[in-house]
This record gives structure tokens, sequence and C-alpha cells, in this order.
């Protein structure tokens, strides 16, 4: 059994940049997937990215690509999420998940599947 504890959230004003890391314990990540996903307040959770890494393929969303990029920090048994350019829109909680048999993450998102682990959460704040 993995867990996952997420880190590097904070407020921002729009158009800055924060990096996401999800550390994981009691396992290592080399088969798994993960992904991060985002909740917004009153509004459901969603996908954003994933990466697997059994075969480094790696997921966006329309809406994150070109300013999300999600990888692996091996020295730290982690998986990060640099993100620029932040809009207000991308306010909201991140959760990292993890999938143990890395099938939930083949070049896209998967945004309803059941992912097996999950963190607590980061706040991600973007306001001017």
């Amino acid at each position: 059994q993995v867990q996952l504890v997420e880190s590097g959230g904070g407020s921002v004003q729009p158009g800055g940049s924060l990096r996401l890391s999800c550390a994981a314990s009691g396992s290592t990540l080399d088969n798994y997937a993960i992904a991060w996903f985002r909740q917004a307040p009153g509004k459901v959770r969603e996908g954003i990215s994933c990466i697997n890494l059994k075969d480094g393929r790696k997921g966006y969303r329309d809406f994150v690509k070109g300013r999300f990029t999600i990888s692996r920090d091996n020295a730290k048994n982690a998986v990060s999420l640099q993100m620029n350019s932040l809009k207000s829109e991308d306010t909201g909680v991140y959760y990292c998940a993890a999938d143990p048999e890395a099938k939930y993450c083949l070049g896209a998102v998967c945004v309803d599947c059941p992912y097996m682990y999950w963190g607590q959460g980061a706040q991600v704040t973007v306001s001017s």
C-alpha cells in the first residue's frame, strides 16, 4: 500500500508559477501511474494530468497543455506538477492519485478511472 502526500501549494498572482509535489511512501512508484486532479469550489473534481511510470507516457487535459508539466523526481520517489502561467480558474484543491497497475494513464488523462490511492490535497489559490 502506498501513502501519498502533496506539497507545494499556496497563493500566487495570475501569470505566476507553482510546483506541486506528490511524495510516496510505502512503495516505490516504478510501476505506478500517477495522476493529478483538482476540485474547485462548487465544482466536480477533474483530472488534469497523468504519468505512466512504467513506460513514460504522459497525458494532459487541453486546458493545461503548454502550461503544466508532469515529471518524476526519482531521488524523492515523487511526482511533480510544474504549473506556469496560472489563471484564476486554476484555483482549487489539487490531489494526486496512484494506480498500482499503471493502466489508467496510456497517453491521455482518464477522468473517471478509479485510482486506488489518494493524497489529502493541497490548496492552490490564484488571485490578484
